[in-house]
């Protein structure tokens, strides 16, 4: 079955073979959990959400006429869960009105010491769970997941032009954590 395309492996579970959803939950779940982690900052929830993910997405097979691909579908799931989940974060912790500039509080990080980090990417992972939410998302499926803009805008429901400009602010937010913090001395010396 690893040959298989998704579409085929959608039939296969259609017509009732349920095991071989399982192939598609191995295909996504390390990608759609890192954008999850990236999002709620929190690898339980992530995949807690994930597994919830999955679950609406099986649920919701029948519904997908495969006019997108299943990874964007899915990933539209996934992006929506976490959104959910972290509306009910916010609620639950709406009295405590947080500015632009405690969410790049990164102060307690001073100590951070990149010399003793053994992989690179692990301190960029770190450094993009820093970036709020939108802007971690899009930077996972862009760079990690390498989804097009054109993908992503499918699954955030917006215009690839708006995705651009969410991608440049990111981009540009991710740049100014570095900087204020001296990560790039630190990354190239």
């Amino acid at each position: 079955m690893k040959g298989l395309s998704d579409q085929e492996i959608i039939d296969s579970v259609k017509k009732g073979n349920h095991s071989d959803y399982a192939i598609l939950i191995d295909k996504y779940k390390n990608k759609a959990l890192s954008m999850l982690t990236k999002m709620l900052k929190n690898k339980m929830e992530a995949e807690e959400v994930l597994q919830d993910s999955f679950l609406k997405a099986f649920k919701g097979l029948n519904n997908f006429k495969g006019e997108s691909k299943f990874s964007t579908w899915f990933y539209k799931i996934v992006y929506n869960s976490a959104l959910s989940r972290l509306s009910t974060q916010k609620r639950k912790t709406e009295s405590e009105m947080t500015s632009i500039d405690e969410h790049f509080d990164l102060e307690s990080d001073n100590n951070y010491n990149i010399a003793e980090q053994e992989d690179l990417s692990l301190f960029i992972n770190e450094m993009v769970k820093k970036l709020p939410p939108n802007y971690a998302s899009v930077i996972s499926m862009f760079y990690l997941e390498g989804m097009s803009c054109e993908e992503i805008s499918k699954v955030l429901e917006t215009t690839e032009n708006n995705v651009k400009v969410i991608l440049h602010r990111s981009r540009s937010a991710f740049k100014d954590i570095m900087i204020k913090n001296n990560y790039i001395k630190e990354v190239y010396d």
